[in-house]
């Protein structure tokens, strides 16, 4: 099975995406704007469509006459936001890769609510990344994750939990072993890559990890 792609309405710092028939792509309400300059045919239209241009709204109004089933037309009172209504549906058709882009930038509450949406996938059996064109964001819980040696960039990390046990930073210009990392100390910021495999792990907690890749390397 391919990746579920949904696609944001925060700041898109890229310009081309690669999709390949497996995959499936949501547009999460204001998101739909960016399919066109990403040059990708969304499989879904989903938000209560509050961030969408009136062409926008015209556009996905003719859709739902000739193509309902690409449309989802959430209430705007709910209790998800657009975009976990979106992983929900792609939780639903089987996906358990996810990559978010335009989830970042814009309002930071919004920003904040898309980094706990990766918590959601890791609580229910998925892996997602939050993906622009300067780097990702993913969720480490009670893992490993590894690194290959030609990323170049910084790498930071923090806890989501009170506080993260067992953090090892291996391979790294700061290296940790045995940490612990709470959530009002941030210790974890602005690691460096050093051009070799590195590995983070945390044994009993939750840390975000952001990736920030060199100027020259985007």
């Amino acid at each position: 099975m391919g990746k579920c792609i949904l696609i944001g309405a925060g700041d898109l710092t890229m310009g081309e995406l690669s999709v390949i028939e497996e995959d499936y792509v949501i547009a999460v309400d204001g998101g739909l704007s960016y399919c066109g300059i990403l040059n990708v045919e969304p499989d879904l239209i989903i938000g209560d469509f509050d961030s969408m241009s009136e062409q926008e709204k015209l556009a996905v109004e003719q859709l739902q006459q000739t193509v309902p089933e690409k449309i989802c037309r959430l209430p705007e009172c709910k209790d998800d936001t657009d975009m976990l209504a979106a992983i929900k549906r792609g939780l639903e058709l089987g996906y358990n890769d996810f990559r978010i882009y335009a989830a970042t930038g814009g309002r930071f509450d919004h920003t904040l609510a898309n980094i706990q949406c990766l918590l959601y996938l890791k609580n229910h059996g998925a892996v997602g990344y939050l993906v622009d064109g300067t780097g990702m964001v993913l969720v480490l819980q009670n893992e490993a994750v590894h690194f290959r040696k030609e990323l170049e960039g910084t790498m930071s990390l923090f806890a989501l939990t009170k506080e993260a046990k067992g953090v090892n930073i291996r391979g790294m210009k700061y290296p940790l072993e045995n940490a612990v990392i709470t959530n009002d100390f941030p210790i974890g910021i602005s690691n460096e890559f050093l051009g070799e495999e590195a590995e983070v792990s945390v044994e009993d907690g939750e840390l975000v990890c952001m990736i920030r890749y060199y100027e020259d390397e985007v």
